[in-house]
């Protein structure tokens, strides 16, 4: 549904209204929203226009059809009729502009700018009436909207296919499904988390004005484990850096705690993920890691990456991550027992339980994984971009 601005209402109203009606609906405005300032903001008019509105309504003196608003021939007369050139100077300072032979071009759309253009081009509009002009040109306040993926790759689609058709045999055989990524990184503190609850008058919770990260107590890692099967989430809650070594560690805490008691005769387990960060499909120590876990839990473990650009599809994102997000809404992560506290009380109607756990390690980054190490490795690459799926068998003792 299309939902319109304050100023667009008052935009719609003003073009339906008279003077004195117009001054008097304001007038219900502003007693109605308590703020003679705000609804002069937002209608592009000056306070005494609210003021008079008031007062009119106050005394009684409202409009009676037939009754006239002012004398014959008063009121200004509108900018675009007394000046000729105004239309086409704003039009002009509304398109880019720069140099047409570099890559960088800008434009000044904010109010303020555009006022002091058109003064230098001789002018004189208030940003009040500008508004107006702009509206009535088909112009609204707007917000950039996250729609571009950028280019597909070669075989999106068929890579979803490949995850379905694999996802549909492990389901087949009874074999562990798991979905795993790690969360955005959280500051541990008294600091602001987006959202809003009900607390009682006075109540309220009060933060850092700053998230400096000076100001934390360290930060919270969650990497996600989602069982795909039994709509369980396992969360590894770290306090350093989200590498490989911990992206594999989180799998083997929950395969210890979770997995194997849920699959107790498993030699297979899939894994989907994305092709970039610490589970990425191009990151060596990811698979050598992978290696040290299949051989202790004597596991085929497979994996099926997402294709780039389509992160969003995971079902960790939309089936576990999303609801941690509404279930600490507003509550300041203050340790990380709180943090931990937080995930395992996530809940759902559809019935997703989460385990949450905390881990202390630290994880250094930078670490190599040489040719000779790759090449010892027990992988075999599917035929069909292998790059995304492989499968990774114990080596033999």
């Amino acid at each position: 549904m299309e939902t319109h601005s304050a100023a667009d209402k008052y935009a719609q109203m003003r073009s339906l209204l008279n003077e004195k009606q117009w001054r008097q609906y304001l007038a219900l405005e502003a007693k109605d929203r308590r703020t003679i300032a705000g609804v002069a903001r937002d209608a592009g008019v000056s306070r005494n226009t609210v003021k008079r509105g008031l007062k009119e309504a106050g005394a009684g003196d409202h409009y009676r059809p037939g009754q006239r608003i002012r004398a014959a021939g008063g009121g200004r007369k509108r900018l675009v009729d007394s000046d000729a050139t105004l239309l086409a100077d704003l039009e002009q300072e509304l398109d880019p502009k720069g140099d047409p032979m570099r890559m960088v071009q800008w434009t000044t759309k904010s109010l303020a700018h555009l006022t002091a253009a058109l003064a230098a081009k001789g002018h004189r509009i208030q940003k009040s009436a500008l508004a107006l002009v702009l509206h009535k040109l088909g112009f609204s306040l707007r917000v950039n909207k996250k729609t571009i993926e950028g280019v597909a790759p070669p075989d999106r689609d068929a890579q979803f296919q490949q995850i379905n058709r694999s996802c549909k045999a492990f389901e087949e055989r009874g074999e562990p499904i798991i979905s795993v990524d790690c969360k955005k990184k959280e500051l541990i503190g008294e600091f602001q988390n987006n959202g809003r609850e009900w607390q009682a008058k006075g109540a309220d919770t009060c933060v850092n004005v700053y998230d400096f990260l000076s100001l934390a107590d360290g930060k919270a890692v969650p990497y996600g484990v989602y069982d795909v099967v039994h709509n369980h989430g396992f969360v590894n809650v770290g306090i350093d850096h989200d590498t490989a070594e911990f992206a594999v560690e989180s799998i083997r805490r929950w395969w210890q705690a979770c997995g194997q008691p849920l699959y107790p005769k498993a030699r297979q387990l899939l894994i989907t993920a994305d092709s970039g960060g610490s589970n990425g499909a191009r990151t060596r120590l990811w698979k050598q890691k992978l290696q040290e876990l299949a051989n202790e839990a004597e596991l085929a473990i497979t994996v099926a990456h997402y294709p780039p650009a389509t992160s969003k599809w995971n079902k960790i994102e939309h089936h576990l991550f999303s609801y941690i997000s509404i279930n600490w809404r507003a509550k300041p992560l203050s340790s990380l027992e709180t943090v931990r506290e937080l995930i395992s009380h996530t809940t759902t109607k559809a019935g997703l339980r989460v385990t949450a756990v905390k881990d202390r390690h630290v994880y250094p980054t930078g670490i190599k994984v040489t040719d000779a190490a790759m090449d010892a490795l027990n992988i075999s690459r599917n035929t069909f971009r292998g790059e995304w799926n492989y499968t990774i068998r114990p080596q033999a003792a």
